[in-house]
């Protein structure tokens, strides 16, 4: 059985867990539960006991659920804590990711929410010919891409910078973060007719090991320009 999961569905970690917030460690376990509350990727559930109780202070009640702030010195992140009193879930207790200041597996910190033990990334290089229009202005051509499988998701198509039209790139303050991969900037992009649109391109200076061979290469959103291989119009 493999995600999506359509059923609730949870399972062991074999993953020491930490979870720090005001420079203490309010979680350090190695009876974490992943838990699938939505279909594609798990989030990290604790029993109450794994979460020190001494920085818990109860919030919101329902039926349901009990909702605790997590309080460390004076800081405070409200309603962060979400014990399951009924349902699926009993006896299980989540804590909102991005509340916390970090989260590490074993000593590595992790990011957005847990990796999917189901999902692969793979990085392979291509000789395919790629070329990248956007409003008929070509952006892109290369004969040398590095395409990016991840389980789940379309193939993305990542191109050096020197087979890119730099000129037309204008850097963007748009960040985004993917456990798999790390942290992206974004490129608007500027075509001659003075039309700007805005963060279609994106890149990795130092992307998560795993997918260290995109470095430095940048991706265009697919969805929203004109990419061809070997001479075919992808549609």
């Amino acid at each position: 059985m493999s995600p999506p999961f359509s059923d609730p569905h949870i399972e062991r970690s074999l993953k020491r867990v930490r979870v720090l917030f005001g420079g203490k460690y309010i979680v350090d376990t190695t009876n974490a539960k992943l838990v699938w509350f939505k279909p594609w990727y798990p989030t990290y559930s604790f029993s109450l006991d794994d979460i020190d109780q001494k920085y818990l202070v109860k919030s919101i009640q329902s039926p349901s659920e009990q909702r605790y702030d997590i309080v460390v010195g004076d800081r405070k992140a409200e309603a962060a804590v979400t014990h399951h009193i009924e349902g699926d879930y009993k006896g299980l207790a989540t804590i909102e990711f991005g509340a916390v200041d970090a989260w590490f597996e074993e000593d590595e910190q992790i990011f957005v929410h847990p990796k999917d033990p189901y999902k692969r990334v793979d990085v392979l290089q291509s000789s395919r010919h790629v070329r990248v229009e956007l409003n008929g202005i070509e952006l892109a051509n290369t004969k040398k891409p590095r395409l990016l499988f991840e389980t789940g998701l379309h193939v993305r198509t990542y191109i050096s910078k020197t087979d890119c039209r730099l000129d037309l790139l204008e850097p963007s303050t748009t960040t985004t973060q993917c456990p798999y991969k790390g942290v992206a900037n974004y490129y608007h992009v500027n075509l001659p007719s003075g039309e700007q649109v805005k963060d279609i391109v994106w890149w990795y200076r130092t992307p998560q090991p795993e997918c260290g061979d995109i470095k430095g290469l940048v991706a265009f959103y697919d969805e929203k320009v004109d990419v061809f291989v070997d001479g075919v119009r992808q549609t």
